[in-house]
């Protein structure tokens, strides 16, 4: 009896023993979740854009009405975003659809709003609304990891003691901030940590433009050989595409209003390939600056040796790009080819890659691009649920993809043969979906053509 007694004690101490552990434990847990979501800075500790503007009026008008400036107000983007979170139940896809704010308003996430993806869009400050901008960016020191931004900022505090700004001049002197030279602002790492994206709960690579260009040839031990991010991308301006294909000069000028002149200023235009946002907001310029491009990255070649077997080869080489392409999240973005074989009496007998009457890809389309699953090999669209990659059929810098194309047993001689590469920033279909049809119509660029007689 007295054993049977004891024996009960013993299990009602190891149960009170058990239930302190897991309160600590939640309690660790929930902190930690708390500490991570909570406010690091307030947001009065960060400069107006205009105020930088006012001292730096070429580079402002570069960055206004860029994808970087436009990152959290783009209706393209929230739109999908808002889509991505519909009808989520697993709290590990929600926590991945609700984390794009992390990039997309880095200075809202770091000062406490917004935090998630569906925040209140009205309650944003107007300083978090522009997007990445000049303060966040110059305030950074380092990055403690390559993906889902992690820069490290130390930003001043406010208006009357803006404190440090950091840039790419050991020589940098201003009247209204302190300056300090930074090698980490001429490095690929400041655009990296923010252009690597990992889902949030899976680690499932979802964007790897960094590491692209990291393992690729544009990527050198010998700082005289290689090409950074912003050797190419600030490079760029009206007319210069600044491709791997084209001449890439020196941009002299003048980083500040009055400043000294200086052999090299890098751009801000930050157009990417992205031909539609700029448009949208009223900047034609920069719309054309992302097609000449998209139009100075790729080539095609036709292989006809294998006709006699009803075959042809087509090359997609990436001349131009310093990452794959395409780039970015490349489950949405859509790279094809469109191939239209006639015969010599002008009838076309075969084709692929045609749109329909929607804009939308056919099923027969050769694609380039990246197809996430659930865990269980299914394809899914969403990259809320992007357990595992399924494919990831790109083409890598200054390398070929061929794609063999089956024709049907006819008499081809004397015929013609077409194809043409063509790009847009996301699926029609996809985007009428997220935001309603015909509401945002992609523009269609034509990055590349090739075409004989066979």
């Amino acid at each position: 009896m007295k054993a049977l007694e004891s024996h009960k004690h013993l299990v009602t101490a190891a149960l009170m023993i058990a239930t302190v552990v897991l309160a600590i434990l939640y309690q660790v847990n929930d902190n930690t979740e708390q500490k991570e979501t909570a406010p690091t800075y307030s947001i009065d500790r960060f400069i107006a854009v205009d105020t930088c503007g006012g001292c730096h009026s070429e580079i402002f008008a570069q960055w206004e009405r860029s994808t970087h400036h436009l990152s959290h107000t783009d209706t393209v983007y929230l739109g999908v975003s808002d889509f991505l979170r519909e009808g989520l139940k697993d709290p590990d896809e929600i926590k991945e659809a609700e984390a794009c704010v992390k990039c997309h308003t880095p200075i809202g996430v770091i000062t406490g709003y917004p935090t998630k993806s569906s925040d209140d869009r009205s309650k944003i400050p107007e300083l978090a609304q522009m997007g990445i901008q000049c303060d966040y960016c110059h305030s950074a020191t380092a990055a403690h990891k390559m993906y889902n931004n992690g820069l490290i900022i130390e930003p001043g505090h406010g208006e009357d003691n803006p404190g440090v700004k950091r840039g790419p001049f050991k020589d940098s002197e201003s009247d209204y901030h302190e300056t300090a030279y930074s090698e980490f602002h001429t490095n690929a790492e400041i655009c990296g940590t923010c252009h690597n994206v990992k889902h949030v709960v899976f680690d499932t690579d979802l964007e790897t433009t960094y590491t692209e260009w990291k393992n690729g040839p544009y990527y050198s031990d010998d700082l005289k050989e290689r090409v950074t991010c912003q050797g190419c991308h600030m490079v760029q301006r009206p007319g210069i595409p600044a491709t791997g294909s084209t001449k890439r000069p020196l941009n002299p000028g003048q980083a500040v209003d009055d400043g000294p002149q200086r052999e090299h200023i890098f751009t801000h235009y930050f157009v990417g390939a992205n031909a539609y946002l700029p448009k949208l907001n009223g900047d034609e310029e920069k719309s054309q600056m992302a097609i000449a491009r998209l139009e100075n990255t790729a080539t095609l070649g036709i292989d006809k040796t294998q006709l006699d077997h009803q075959k042809l080869i087509i090359e997609v080489k990436n001349i131009g790009a310093g990452h794959y392409l395409p780039t970015g999240m490349t489950e949405m973005r859509q790279m094809w080819l469109e191939v239209v074989v006639k015969d010599k009496k002008g009838k076309t007998v075969f084709s692929s890659g045609v749109r329909d009457n929607n804009e939308y890809l056919t099923a027969d389309t050769i694609i380039f691009n990246t197809v996430f699953g659930d865990g269980k090999g299914n394809p899914v669209e969403n990259i809320a649920k992007a357990r595992e990659i399924l494919k990831d059929r790109r083409v890598p810098p200054k390398q070929s993809l061929f794609e063999t194309i089956e024709l049907p047993p006819k008499k081809l001689k004397g015929g013609k043969i077409k194809a043409t590469l063509f790009y847009r920033s996301a699926s029609q279909k996809m985007l009428d979906k997220a935001t309603g049809k015909d509401k945002h119509r992609l523009p269609i660029i034509k990055m590349a053509e090739v075409q004989t007689r066979l």
